[in-house]
């Protein structure tokens, strides 16, 4: 067999990494039509199908697994180059994080800050969103890696792993200054701030509530752990967050912490892609010993 063309090898890998046609093409910012010659093309040149339609979607063929496979490993290989290339060639490392937006920046910081060299030539770029939109994001080769407050499901992402790096005791305050003694029962007595019930720490509090008979008022649910802070000035409320953040949070927000409670911890995971070329700020966070940060 002579010579292969690899941009429509490139093309049929973007449709069966996208799903249809359509979205390839949106991607490839070309014409569907150009996407469907180039992979009749390539099918003429392998002599036989590639994809069939099921539904709305494109799945391959048993030829087209093989094709697939074979490409997905050299497009792979690819992009670790070029990330490789990208981090030599500037004066800065680049490294470009997600953040699942439900965790305690504080605590974020101080993990991103393992993955700084010795000679501190380094340029973080984070992305905060949702656990899911960031694994997409990591999957696409965009992202050197995610901190999440839960791991990675490897038979749904492929390729990608996590690690725990630790968890953090998560404890109650409120404005008022209340005896221990008053909880749980006086949690129904003021607004709740909580995270929202799409991150981890908010299914787990929804969980807790359950098992202790309480029904929370909730003033707010929010998806961004800052904006809890930010509403904590607002009076008769009561909110959930590290314990680690007591000291902090007495001083700048004048609240009061009412309770730790140990059934409720908030878990940090760093989550990679397999790749020949790692980062080597995902090696360091990945080797470093977080047990000081959590309490």
């Amino acid at each position: 067999m002579s010579h292969l063309n690899y941009n429509h090898l490139y093309y049929f890998w973007m449709v069966c990494k996208q799903g249809s046609v359509t979205k390839a093409a949106d991607a490839l910012f070309l014409a569907p039509q150009t996407v469907t010659g180039q992979i009749r093309a390539l099918e003429d040149r392998l002599k036989g199908r590639l994809t069939k339609r099921v539904g709305r979607q494109i799945e391959p063929t048993e030829l087209g697994q093989m094709v697939f496979k074979y490409a997905d490993k050299m497009f792979d290989l690819s992009y670790q180059m070029l990330d490789r290339i990208n981090y030599t060639q500037r004066d800065n490392q680049l490294f470009e994080v997600g953040v699942a937006d439900a965790l305690s920046k504080r605590l974020v910081s101080q993990v991103l800050l393992e993955g700084m060299p010795e000679d501190q030539r380094i340029h973080f770029s984070c992305f905060e969103s949702t656990h899911e939109m960031l694994l997409e994001q990591l999957s696409q080769h965009k992202l050197d890696m995610i901190l999440s407050d839960c791991p990675v499901d490897s038979t749904q992402s492929p390729g990608l792993y996590s690690k725990k790096l630790g968890e953090s005791g998560m404890s109650f305050f409120c404005s008022d200054k209340l005896p221990e003694s008053a909880f749980p029962a006086c949690i129904e007595d003021y607004k709740l701030l909580v995270p929202s019930r799409r991150s981890a720490m908010g299914r787990k509090l929804h969980q807790w509530f359950d098992q202790q008979g309480i029904a929370p008022n909730i003033l707010g649910e929010f998806d961004d752990s800052a904006l809890i802070k930010a509403f904590s000035s607002y009076q008769q409320s009561m909110f959930i967050a590290p314990s680690s953040y007591a000291d902090e949070l007495k001083e700048s927000c004048q609240v009061h912490e009412v309770k730790r409670v140990s059934d409720i911890s908030e878990e940090y995971y760093v989550i990679f892609a397999e790749r020949m070329i790692m980062h080597p700020s995902v090696t360091r966070i990945c080797e470093a010993d977080f047990s000081r940060l959590f309490v």
